[in-house]
């Protein structure tokens, strides 16, 4: 009896332990559906911290950033956040001066099916990269024309949507140095302010973006010869830059920065060795549109300190990069040329169908009308013996007035230019001027027609009317008039080779500089060069 009743409570107790594992196992399944239900939840925090360590890496390796934020779009179909890392990607690629593969990732947009908001975050995503797009192939007419448009926009600056606050400083900023380019200094140190409104210090990309904007602002200080004002800010960039030892972007670009405040002081050591220490930072690493900057400021330095050697050895990692990064340039504005071009000819194939159908209709009524008369012609004269002459009229008409509109549309004279298109192309032609873009020894009327966004012919007739001679002979003049007044005006450029100066001009070789200075000044760029000397010395 005893023992049948210890073995009841034997069982009783395997059955309240049974029953007590399996509660344990749900509660378990329970708190793991919980979990994986709040992490999910949390994937807007979760994303945004790791969108903000792929904008870091920007600055850190292009290389980096670009395969760190690929392995992100595998797994995430968010159309938000897939913008956000092809615009990432795509900015990597420019750092890296490969702007067609740039433009290339810019041009692989979604289609976004979310909410009012998100639709219009994914917009201005859209078009500020396709104004930085614009602005890294030195076409600025047309990124301020995409700025200025959303900068128009309340929406865009009513400051309730974090990610759109980000687009809007870095537009303030896109715009700062289009007036920089521009030399309106003033405007450019305004638009910096703006930005930094818009960028509060709550993450690492805001944090980095205030940087650069306090790296522009001191070069622009600097243009305006508050030399000191700029040496300070620039010295406090360089020790914020330094604390987050992985910034080898900032860090050079600072350098870089303040090597022109000693260069301005005719202190060319102390400059040669901050740009040696810039280049420290980023020689291992794909930045060659700044690397080129080192090079370049490096070469004037050693060349002013009379250093042949290093001057040449600066001088020809500098020509080797700017020739690879124009042959990118010029590819990159083939390109995004001719996505624009597919863009424009799918819009014009549109109303190129909705035009055919519109003629189409109004030609089958035509046509009814007609056959309905010959159909009338026919009963009542069934018996004439001229009718098929008199058929043959009426068709013989048709065709007469279908000549005679075709005619008149082709008697339209389209390549005449109008004098609205004239002085349009005057102005940006003024522009052009102003931002010193004839220096580019690679520019051709065909890149400027593609940088205006005029037609080549339109632009080759404007000039050749207003300037009183070609394309070339423009150009030409255009350089030796900016080489002649460095020359009067800062003596620095005195000291220069004809070479340096002929490369620094934008001409092909020293040769054809020599001749173009001869023809426009009536005498050789070393007799100039002594003139201008010995009138500094009396």
């Amino acid at each position: 009896m005893n023992t049948d009743h210890q073995e009841a409570v034997r069982k009783n107790r395997k059955k309240i332990l049974f029953s007590r594992n399996i509660l344990i196992q749900n509660i378990k399944i329970l708190f793991i559906i919980l979990c994986s239900v709040f992490v999910k939840g949390q994937s807007g925090p979760d994303f945004n911290i790791l969108a903000d360590k792929a904008f870091q890496k920007l600055y850190e390796n292009p290389d980096d950033c670009i395969s760190y934020s690929q392995s992100l779009l595998i797994s995430d179909q968010n159309s938000e956040h897939r913008i956000v890392l092809q615009n990432i990607i795509s900015q990597a690629y420019a750092m890296k001066g490969d702007y067609v593969q740039s433009v290339n990732v810019y041009s692989q947009k979604e289609n976004s099916t979310e909410k009012e908001n998100l639709s219009y975050f994914l917009q201005a995503a859209g078009d500020y990269n396709l104004a930085d797009q614009y602005q890294n192939l030195d076409l600025y007419s047309q990124s301020q024309l995409i700025i200025s448009r959303l900068l128009a926009d309340f929406k865009l600056l009513k400051g309730d949507h974090p990610g759109i606050n980000s687009i809007t400083g870095k537009l303030y900023q896109l715009q700062a140095l289009n007036y920089g380019i521009n030399r309106n200094y003033n405007n450019a140190l305004k638009n910096l302010i703006k930005s930094d409104q818009f960028l509060n210090l709550h993450n690492q990309e805001n944090q980095i973006l205030r940087m650069e904007n306090n790296i522009f602002r001191a070069s622009y200080l600097m243009k305006q010869n508050k030399l000191e004002e700029s040496r300070q800010l620039l010295e406090n960039t360089v020790l914020q830059a330094e604390k987050n030892k992985d910034y080898y972007f900032l860090q050079a670009l600072a350098y870089e920065n303040l090597s022109r405040y000693y260069f301005f002081k005719e202190d060319y050591h102390t400059a040669s060795e901050i740009l040696e220490k810039g280049l420290a930072k980023i020689e291992n690493l794909p930045y060659n549109s700044l690397k080129a900057k080192i090079y370049e400021s490096l070469s004037k330095n050693y060349f002013a300190l009379h250093d042949d050697e290093k001057y040449h050895q600066y001088n020809k990692l500098y020509t080797e990069l700017r020739t690879k990064m124009d042959s990118n340039t010029k590819e990159g504005i083939r390109y995004i040329v001719k996505l624009v071009e597919t863009n424009q000819n799918n819009n014009l194939e549109f109303q190129n169908q909705k035009q055919l159908k519109k003629t189409g209709f109004t030609a089958a009524g035509f046509l009814a009308i007609i056959t309905g008369l010959l159909i009338c012609f026919l009963l009542l004269k069934s018996s004439n013996k001229d009718l098929k002459k008199q058929a043959e009229f009426f068709e013989k008409q048709k065709k007469l007035e279908e000549a005679s509109v075709i005619s008149k549309i082709i008697e339209k004279d389209p390549n005449k230019i109008s004098k609205e298109k004239e002085d349009e192309i005057l102005q940006k032609l003024e522009e052009w001027e102003k931002q010193q873009r004839y220096l580019d020894k690679n520019m051709t009327i065909s890149m400027l027609s593609s940088q205006m966004g005029v037609n080549t012919k339109y632009l080759s007739e404007v000039i050749n009317s207003s300037k009183g001679k070609n394309f070339n002979g423009y150009i030409n003049e255009l350089r030796i008039n900016h080489i002649a007044r460095l020359l009067r005006t800062d003596p620095v450029y005195l000291n220069y080779k004809v070479s340096y100066l002929a490369e620094y001009s934008g001409f092909s070789s020293h040769s054809a500089f020599t001749t173009v200075f001869k023809s426009v000044t009536g005498m050789s760029p070393n007799a100039y060069i002594q003139e201008i000397s010995k009138t500094r010395t009396s």
